[in-house]
């Protein structure tokens, strides 16, 4: 197989991925925090509110869970438009995509909230809080900084999962890929650079909802330290010839 790479695209289509990059930040951001949001209150009514409540937060975060993202982008860009209703393309691809997060959120959250111990909460009534402060002060706080790394891994997911938005027309990333494709007839190294910049996206991602994590809960970071020193100071920890067999007598 004789191909020949050739990138020099690149030059006349840096501003188009420049303007597709900034869409695609300006799509996830808006979306995962609204959907952050939703799913901690979703979790919430799950957890804390009336049968009916209850009952209205679980059906929502089942048909969230339960259908495809893309196809809750259709109902909302294609859908309405039948009904009248229009909506713009990346309006609704952020809300589909906000509604989709929330219902995952929603599952992680709840879990964080039901691992807090129960003893907690009563010492938190007994020293006369309200069951709204409770969850505001003691129950949240201790649920989100148990299930961030989760929410990490589901919030990198759903930054990637806006270039499924290319299908309704909004210009992002991975539809700037395919114009350039389309122009180039350059696909494999136009997709090549399309993957290396989401790459880059969601290690920058990650790289920054950790340091969120450890300006948010310093007490975990001090934590984890002193259990990596500790192991460090284990003789003989992870060597088959280490201290612990060191004593034994042939």
């Amino acid at each position: 197989m004789d191909y020949g790479f050739d990138f020099s695209f690149l030059d006349e289509f840096w501003p188009s991925l420049l303007d597709g990059l900034w869409v695609s930040i300006r799509m996830a951001a808006v979306s995962l925090c609204g959907g952050f949001v939703l799913g901690v209150l979703l979790a919430v009514a799950r957890g804390h509110g009336s049968r009916l409540v209850r009952h209205l937060a679980g059906g929502f975060v089942d048909l969230t869970r339960n259908t495809p993202l893309i196809v809750q982008t259709f109902w909302l860009f294609f859908g309405l438009s039948a009904l009248d209703v229009r909506v713009p393309a990346f309006y609704a691809a952020v809300v589909a995509l906000a509604i989709n997060t929330s219902g995952y959120t929603c599952e992680i959250v709840r879990a964080g909230i039901d691992s807090v111990h129960a003893g907690q909460k009563e010492a938190a009534a007994c020293l006369g809080l309200s069951p709204p402060q409770i969850l505001r002060y003691v129950v949240l706080p201790q649920a989100i900084e148990k299930m961030y790394p989760s929410l990490i891994s589901q919030f990198v997911l759903m930054m990637l999962a806006t270039s499924i938005m290319s299908e309704i027309s909004v210009e992002e990333l991975t539809a700037i890929g395919y114009q350039i494709q389309s122009q180039t007839f350059r696909g494999f190294e136009a997709y090549l650079v399309i993957a290396a910049i989401y790459l880059i996206m969601s290690w920058l991602l990650r790289v920054v909802m950790t340091f969120c994590y450890n300006v948010a809960f310093p007490k975990q970071r001090h934590m984890s330290a002193q259990s990596r020193a500790a192991a460090r100071r284990q003789p003989g920890r992870g060597k088959p010839g280490g201290t612990a067999m060191n004593g034994a007598k042939p």
